[in-house]
């Protein structure tokens, strides 16, 4: 049983913290996202204190509003972007996607084997180098207005293809380190499923749209435009896990079939204020969930600077050489918004020390270099997209 007065105190320093963290990170040029998950980082059970670590564990209230909140946000994303621009660059998607994977993993795996890991462990660190965070890049090119342009479709395209490639990755791994044998059918079977439930929801729903939007209209309710499409969004959000996919992949799902709709525009104006409630409180916890006191040491600092450079290296190289059809300065902005790990680089780690295959400190490695991507993409990626 959890005290409604001690978790409306929490979600009040969460949601200070931010607006106090966002507000210096704009005044110093940097991307509020950034100055949000510092303050996570600062009120966190590692440093402050404020958070602690029971508050912000898997299946929390803490950790489910912040999962709501990034949901919302990928949904109001997909409200932004249609399906015929993705279809225009579905082909630099799929190259960024799928480079974007195997690079990280290679050079994942072979720092984990040169640190004293098993080829079968070394694959799993390594999985957590793979998975993109799509909330943090598309906050900043929310942030920026910039989700019409080409690079800013890439990007979100090769995010759907890199998680359901993370996906089939992280299932690979986790069975040879069961010590099972790989089944390669029921692996392809999960695979398809995950690409079916794009597809068909992508392609299908968007359709349906276009031709029956004005049933959106029809309750009494003035907001039963909103009140279907966040219904929608989750329901499908739900549904992408059922397929093995994160939810902010149905989430998206959902926001891109609405865009179809003739509200889209009366939509993303209400679902504003649920975006400035609700999605500060996913970039905290994500800063608040990193261990600093294992990486008080020389020897796990260094580690986590050479692990970070691997991580920020490889992503960059699968996205630039994947969409190096863009020119080499569209190329090098699709590459570094790939980069971000967040949230997905902590799920993995979380599965990866609950399962022995490494100890605490390496987790706090891996939660660091998710959240140093997190932080140090932005402001460069910004930089970027800034200039004429």
């Amino acid at each position: 049983m959890h005290d409604a007065s001690d978790i409306l105190l929490t979600l009040f320093i969460i949601f200070v913290a931010a607006q106090i963290g966002g507000e210096i990170a704009q005044r110093i040029k940097l991307p509020a996202v950034v100055g949000e998950i510092a303050a996570g980082c600062a009120i966190g059970p590692s440093a402050l204190g404020w958070l602690h670590v029971e508050q912000i564990a898997p299946g929390m209230p803490i950790d489910v509003l912040a999962e709501i909140g990034v949901i919302l946000l990928l949904f109001s994303v997909g409200l932004e972007t249609r399906l015929d621009d993705l279809k225009k660059v579905g082909r630099s998607a799929v190259m960024v996607g799928v480079l974007g994977v195997i690079i990280p993993f290679a050079l994942g795996a072979l720092w984990a084997h040169g640190s004293g890991f098993d080829w079968i462990r070394a694959m799993f660190v390594a999985a957590a180098f793979v998975a993109t965070s799509a909330g943090i890049t598309a906050r900043v090119l929310q942030e920026l207005g910039v989700l019409q342009r080409q690079e800013a479709r890439i990007i979100l395209g090769a995010a759907v293809i890199d998680d359901i490639l993370a996906m089939l990755l992280l299932g690979i791994v986790s069975s040879l380190q069961d010590g099972g044998k790989l089944d390669v059918g029921s692996l392809a079977l999960t695979l398809l499923g995950a690409i079916g439930f794009v597809a068909v929801i992508g392609w299908g729903g968007t359709r349906v749209m276009r031709r029956t939007s004005g049933w959106l209209d029809k309750p009494s309710n003035p907001l039963s435009p909103l009140t279907i499409v966040l219904a929608l969004c989750l329901g499908l959000a739900f549904l992408s896990t059922r397929f093995g996919l994160a939810a902010i992949i149905g989430a998206f799902l959902a926001g891109m079939i609405a865009s179809e709709s003739r509200q889209r525009e009366e939509l993303e104006h209400q679902t504003a204020p649920l975006l400035a409630f609700l999605t500060p409180f996913f970039f905290v916890v994500t800063g608040a969930k990193v261990n600093l006191q294992e990486l008080a040491d020389g020897k796990a600092l260094l580690a986590l600077a050479v692990v970070t450079v691997i991580a920020i290296v490889s992503k960059l190289a699968g996205g630039f050489l994947g969409a190096l059809s863009l020119g080499k300065r569209g190329a090098t902005i699709v590459g570094f918004g790939m980069v971000p790990r967040g949230e997905v680089g902590v799920v993995i780690a979380s599965l990866g020390l609950a399962a022995g295959v490494f100890n605490e400190q390496i987790y706090a490695i891996i939660v660091a270099m998710s959240l140093l991507t997190a932080m140090v993409t932005p402001p460069i990626l910004a930089l970027l997209l800034r200039k004429p």
